[in-house]
């Protein structure tokens, strides 16, 4: 139990829980990680081999985002043990029987990620309705399907070209992940005159100097094929798109995927991060010591939160795109300028504006999260 506490601190985490029901074959864990801003936001992420350490990590990764992004909302998450391709009417008894054993938590509103996805929310609105990320059929805005994350990460990489050395016409663009987040940066980023140069997926990368057709790849993903089934190009293994040479490298898939024993191999100028602590913390201060310039995930990824709150609060979809532009890429200049500014990493600088947000709004609470006031423990 010591052990699931080594991350503790003034933050949080607020609340740990461990559901199981055997019946479903069902293995989560909830981390509550920051209320002080309001009920804690964060997706479910499905996978075989997530952890708890995993699940500390991305919660508080949510309360920096929801905070970084100035909405009122805290920061959460739940990971399910499982195989996300697992057909679609287990996973729905799955999701029903984790929102069910979580219906009294009102602390936590359910997001879609990694492995689940809109029709998954739909079975959790069906049971308890405290959820976001919803289909458009039940008054939701599809995140994944507009590409809201994307949408922030084009915005925050179109405001970090302010501080490069290049332009983004041409510019060279490696995306390690394929999936909602990958597909659709690639989708803005090359509409805005970006060449999208190499696209990994699980089973694969594949390159071409000359450039890769985007829709061609998101009709290959739909079909349920890899981008190695692409009809041109260089194919090679998974991890092989670290080290293609590009101007803009974005890792949109799992957390950790480049540290200190890999990070040497990017050959590219900016780093933008789509997914969810993608470079270990090692990896960045080496960026950050040889020069190259990175966006911290909760700054560059926001998109998507913001699309939930968006749609918690009743906006439309085309507010929701107009909040993200305007939160994405004051949040990124901010971060940037305090960086170059103070001569602090961008990673010290996002966590610094993040981490006031939260302590000014612990600061109204009646009770620290860690008082031994009624009903904490």
């Amino acid at each position: 139990m010591e052990d699931m506490f080594r991350f503790a601190d003034e933050l949080g985490p607020f609340k740990i829980i461990h559901v199981y029901e055997p019946s479903v074959d069902l293995k989560a864990v909830l981390v509550v990680d920051n209320v002080a801003r309001g009920p804690a936001i964060g997706g479910v992420r499905m996978a075989p081999d997530v952890s708890t350490e995993e699940c500390f990590r991305l919660a508080r990764a949510m309360t920096l985002k929801n905070a970084a992004s100035d909405l009122p909302y805290g920061g959460g998450k739940i990971v399910m043990y499982g195989d996300p391709k697992m057909p679609q009417e287990k996973k729905s008894k799955m999701l029903r029987a984790l929102a069910s054993a979580l219906r009294y938590t009102d602390e936590y509103i359910f997001a879609p990620d990694m492995g689940t996805d809109e029709v998954c929310m739909a079975c959790i609105k069906d049971e308890i309705g405290r959820v976001v990320g919803l289909p458009c059929a039940v008054g939701g805005i599809p995140l994944d399907e507009i590409g809201a994350t994307g949408w922030g990460v084009a915005h925050a990489t179109e405001v970090a070209l302010r501080y490069c050395d290049f332009e983004l016409k041409g510019a060279r663009v490696a995306i390690q992940g394929f999936g909602a987040v990958g597909k659709n940066a690639a989708r803005f980023l090359t509409e805005r005159g970006a060449v999208l140069v190499a696209v990994a997926d699980s089973r694969g990368t594949v390159h071409n100097p000359e450039g890769l057709d985007v829709e061609t790849l998101i009709m290959l993903k739909k079909e349920g094929k890899s981008v190695l089934d692409y009809p041109t190009g260089e194919k090679l293994d998974r991890d092989a798109v670290i080290s293609v040479p590009c101007e803009i490298w974005i890792p949109a898939a799992r957390p950790d995927v480049v540290s200190e024993d890999n990070v040497q191999l990017l050959n590219t100028k900016l780093v933008v991060e789509g997914a969810n602590i993608p470079l270990t913390e090692g990896a960045e201060k080496i960026l950050y010591e040889k020069g190259i310039l990175y966006i911290p995930d909760f700054i560059a990824n926001a998109g998507g939160v913001i699309c939930a709150a968006s749609e918690y609060q009743g906006s439309t979809q085309c507010a929701a795109f107009g909040s993200i532009e305007e939160k994405v890429r004051k949040n990124t200049e901010l971060v940037l300028e305090a960086s170059k500014t103070k001569g602090i990493s961008p990673r010290e600088a996002a966590v610094e504006l993040a981490v006031e947000r939260v302590k000014r709004a612990m600061s109204y609470r009646r009770w620290s999260l860690f008082s031994s006031a009624p009903g904490f423990v």
